[in-house]
C-alpha cells in the first residue's frame, strides 16, 4: 500500500527560460492566488491531503455541514446478489467482421447482477469530523446561516486552511492541515466557546455506499466499530463493513471527555478551563497506526512538504503580460497544480471527481488517466504519476484475459474499473478503444525522462501486450486493401451506433503513434521490428476528411453540423497526440472549423485544452488562448479551482490545462525553432516566464 508521501521530486529540468528572465519568485506566484471564502458552500470546499487521502473542509474548519473523507485505498463491496458473481453475467454478442465477440453491454434479464457489477467495488467516505457548535441557549447550530463573519483562507503554499467565523458574536478560529507521511488530519481550534462548554467535536462512521457521498448513514447495523485501544488522550477504532477493514486513531492534546453518543458516533468535549484544543485523526487500511503525529508536528511537516512541492518541478509566471486575462489563466494553472497533487497523485488511477466525492461509484476511467497524470511528466513531477502506474503491471494478466475472452491477442485495457480491474458493464465502456494506447504513451514519457535499460525492462511487457491487441483489433479489409478500426466500437464522443461506426480519426492516429512507439521500444531493446506491425502502420486507413477538414469518423460528413457536439476529438491528432497520419494544413483548417462551428455548451472540461494544443501546434496561438479561457459554463473553474466542465468536480479539466500550458510554453517535438513559448501569441501581449518544464511529444 502506497500510503507514504513522496517527499522529494526528481526530473526537475530548468528549461530555456533563464535565457529570457530571472528566476521566478515562486512564493509570490503561488500566494497571489490564495483562495478565500466568505460563505458556507457545498461546492467551494477547500481540501487538504497528501495525494492518497483528502479531506473536504467547509467554512467551519471541519465538516460541520459539508465535506468528505476519501482515499485511494478505501474501497467496499456489497455481497453479490447472484451466485457466480462476474462470471454469471451474460454477454451481448457483436459482429466483428464475421465472428462474434461478447461484451458486457446489456442488462436485459440480469438487472441485479449488472447493477451490482457497476456499483462494486465503490470508493467510500471514511467518516465525518464536525463541530457541534452550541448557541447561548445550548441548542446546536444546524443552520449554516448562523455561521457569521466568515473569513476562510486556503494557504496552498503550506497546505493549511485557516477558518475564522463567529457564533452569536463569539469568535472561532480553526487551523486545519494534513500530516503528509501519515495522512492524518490535524486541527487546532481557539474560541471562548470551548471554556463556556459550547463547542464539541464529533467523529462518526457511515456504512459504505456507491452513491455520490460514498456514505450511507441509515444502516448502523450493517457494520461494526470497535474501540480497539484506549490511549492517553486518545482512542483507536477498528472498522468492519463486509470484507472491508479500516483502522482509525483519534488523539487529542489536552483533557477532554470522550463519549459514545450513538452507534458509530463519538464526541469529545474539551476541558472548560481552556479556550484552545488540538486533535489529530488518522485513517489507515486494515488496522490503526501505532504512532501518529501531533498537531505541531503535522503543521510543520505540511509546511515542509508543500514548500518542497512548489520549489521543485515547473512554474509559469504570466504577470508581466499585457493581456488582461493573464491573471485568470495563471490562477487556474496554480490552483490546478495543488488540486491534482491532492486528488490525482495516489496509488490508483484517479476518479474524475478525485477524492472530492464519489462520481461513477468512485471507479476510475482509464481513458481519463491520460488527462489526470501526463502533465506530471512535463512539469518535472513524474513520481506523482508513477505512484498509480504500478497498477497496470499488477493487472496485466487480467487485461490479457479480457482480450483472450474476446478472441484477441495481447492485453485489452478496460474503460471503467476499480482496483480489481474488472471491466464494469455499460452500454458504452466495453466498446471504447481510445484508452488502449495510453500505457504505451506513459512508457514513452518515462523513457524520455529516464532513457535507461531499467525503464525499457519495466515497460516491456506492457508495451508489447498493448500493441499486440492493437494490431489484432485492426482488421484487414481485402476489398479496400487497408486495415480498419471497428465495428464494433464507440468513439471518443460516444454518440454513434457502435455496430456501424468505424475508422474514427482520433483512434486511427493514436493507433499509428502507439504502434510506432512500440516498434521503437523493440529496437531500443535490441529486438527486431515486428513485420506485421509495420504492415498495419503502413496500410492503416487514412484519417477521414471532407472539404479540407478532418471528420470525427469515416463517412460522418455532418461532423460540423449535426455532430458538432460533445468531444471534438477530431482535433486530438496533431494536438494532445503526435501528428501521426496527419497533414499540417488539414489540422489547421480543422482547428479553425471546430473553433467556428462547435457547440461549446456541449463540451466537457478537457475539450478546451485539447483544442488549445491543436491550435498552438498549428500556429493559431490566438485560438489556443481564447479557448483556454472560453466563457462557456463547461470551462468555468470556481474559487477553489474546481472545474464545472463535467460531473462536478471534473479534474481532467485541471490536468488537461496543465499539460496544454506546459506544451505551449516549453514546446513539443517539431516545434518551430527559435521561438520562445511557441504556443503563446507572439504579438507581445503575453510575457511568459517559465522554468522546470519539459517539451511534449
Amino acid at each position: 500500500m502506497r500510503n507514504t508521501l513522496i517527499a522529494s521530486f526528481v526530473f526537475v529540468t530548468f528549461f530555456a527560460s533563464f535565457a529570457h528572465s530571472q528566476t521566478i519568485d515562486r512564493e509570490a506566484l503561488v500566494k497571489r492566488h490564495t483562495p478565500r471564502y466568505d460563505a458556507v458552500s457545498p461546492t467551494e470546499l477547500p481540501q487538504v491531503g497528501n495525494g492518497e487521502i483528502a479531506f473536504g473542509i467547509d467554512a467551519t474548519g471541519l465538516q460541520t455541514f459539508h465535506g468528505n473523507i476519501m482515499s485511494h485505498w478505501g474501497w467496499h463491496s456489497y455481497p453479490c446478489p447472484v451466485e457466480g458473481g462476474h462470471d454469471a453475467l451474460k454477454l451481448e454478442n457483436f459482429d466483428f467482421h464475421g465472428r462474434q465477440i461478447g461484451l458486457r453491454t446489456s442488462d436485459k434479464g440480469q438487472e441485479r447482477l449488472y447493477s451490482w457489477m457497476r456499483e462494486n467495488p465503490h470508493r467510500i467516505n471514511l467518516g465525518r469530523l464536525r463541530f457541534l457548535l452550541k448557541k447561548e441557549d445550548q441548542t446546536i447550530v444546524v443552520d449554516p446561516g448562523d455561521i457569521k463573519e466568515i473569513l476562510q483562507e486556503l494557504d496552498i503554499w503550506s497546505g493549511i486552511i485557516e477558518s475564522r467565523y463567529s457564533i452569536e458574536g463569539v469568535p472561532v478560529e480553526v487551523t486545519t492541515c494534513v500530516a503528509p507521511e501519515s495522512g492524518a488530519l490535524a486541527v487546532r481550534v481557539v474560541s471562548p466557546l470551548i471554556s463556556s462548554g459550547r463547542l464539541q467535536v464529533e467523529l462518526a462512521f457511515p456504512y459504505g455506499y456507491h452513491g455520490l457521498t460514498g456514505a450511507d448513514w441509515t444502516r448502523p447495523h450493517a457494520h461494526r466499530t470497535v474501540i480497539s485501544a484506549v490511549r492517553p488522550n486518545g482512542r483507536s477504532f477498528q472498522r468492519e463493513m463486509d470484507s472491508t477493514n479500516i483502522g482509525v486513531v483519534w488523539e487529542w492534546s489536552s483533557n477532554a471527555a470522550f463519549a459514545e453518543t450513538a452507534s458509530h458516533t463519538y464526541v469529545l468535549t474539551p476541558d472548560h478551563h481552556t479556550d484552545h484544543f488540538e486533535f489529530t485523526t488518522c485513517f489507515s487500511p486494515e488496522k490503526p497506526m501505532e504512532t501518529t503525529p501531533d498537531f505541531e508536528m503535522s503543521l510543520k511537516t505540511s509546511q515542509t512538504h508543500w514548500l518542497e512541492f512548489w520549489r521543485s518541478g515547473g512554474a509559469i509566471d504570466l504577470s508581466e503580460s499585457t493581456d488582461a486575462r493573464w491573471k485568470e489563466l495563471e490562477r487556474r494553472i496554480v490552483l490546478s497544480q495543488y488540486l491534482m497533487a491532492v486528488n490525482g497523485a495516489g496509488s490508483h488511477p484517479p476518479q474524475e471527481s478525485g477524492l472530492f466525492n464519489n462520481g461513477w461509484y468512485g471507479k476510475f476511467h482509464l481513458e481519463m488517466h491520460w488527462w489526470h497524470g501526463t502533465h506530471y511528466a512535463l512539469w518535472g513531477r513524474w513520481p506523482l504519476f508513477e505512484r498509480s502506474l504500478h497498477w497496470y503491471h499488477e493487472v496485466l494478466p487480467k487485461a490479457e484475459k479480457l482480450a483472450e475472452s474476446q478472441g484477441f491477442k495481447g492485453a485489452r485495457w478496460p474503460k471503467m474499473v476499480g482496483p480489481d480491474a474488472e471491466d464494469s458493464p455499460s452500454g458504452i465502456g466495453p466498446l471504447l478503444i481510445w484508452q488502449q494506447p495510453n500505457p504505451i504513451f506513459y512508457a514513452e514519457l518515462e523513457y524520455r525522462l529516464s532513457p535507461t535499460t531499467e525503464t525499457l525492462a519495466k515497460w516491456s511487457d506492457i508495451v508489447q501486450k498493448s500493441a499486440e491487441f492493437m494490431v489484432d483489433f485492426a482488421f484487414f479489409d481485402v476489398k479496400t486493401d487497408r486495415y480498419v478500426l471497428g465495428p464494433p466500437l464507440k468513439t471518443v464522443p460516444e454518440n454513434t451506433d457502435p455496430k456501424t461506426t468505424f475508422n474514427p480519426t482520433f483512434e486511427l492516429s493514436y493507433w499509428r503513434s502507439g504502434l510506432r512507439w512500440a516498434q521503437q521500444w523493440r529496437e531500443r531493446q535490441g529486438l527486431p521490428r515486428e513485420k506485421h506491425w509495420d504492415e498495419v502502420i503502413e496500410k492503416l486507413a487514412e484519417l477521414p476528411q471532407h472539404e479540407g477538414a478532418y471528420l470525427q469518423q469515416e463517412g460522418m460528413t455532418e461532423t460540423f453540423t449535426r455532430y458538432r457536439v460533445g468531444h471534438p476529438s477530431l482535433i486530438g491528432p496533431g494536438g494532445m497526440l503526435p501528428s501521426d497520419g496527419t497533414d499540417p494544413e488539414t489540422v489547421k483548417r480543422t482547428v479553425q472549423k471546430v473553433w467556428a462551428a462547435w457547440d461549446w455548451n456541449s463540451c466537457w472540461g478537457w475539450d478546451y485544452p485539447m483544442i488549445a494544443m491543436a491550435a498552438a501546434k498549428s500556429g493559431r496561438r490566438d485560438i489556443a488562448i481564447d479557448v483556454l479561457l472560453h466563457p462557456s459554463e463547461t470551462n468555468a473553474m470556481n474559487r477553489t479551482g474546481l472545474s464545472l466542465g463535467g460531473p462536478f468536480p471534473y479534474f481532467p479539466s485541471n490536468g488537461g490545462l496543465l499539460y496544454a500550458v506546459a506544451l505551449m510554453a516549453a514546446g513539443w517535438d517539431g516545434a518551430p525553432d527559435g521561438i520562445y513559448a511557441p504556443g503563446f501569441p507572439q504579438d507581445g501581449s503575453w510575457k511568459v516566464r517559465f522554468e522546470g518544464l519539459t517539451p511534449a511529444p
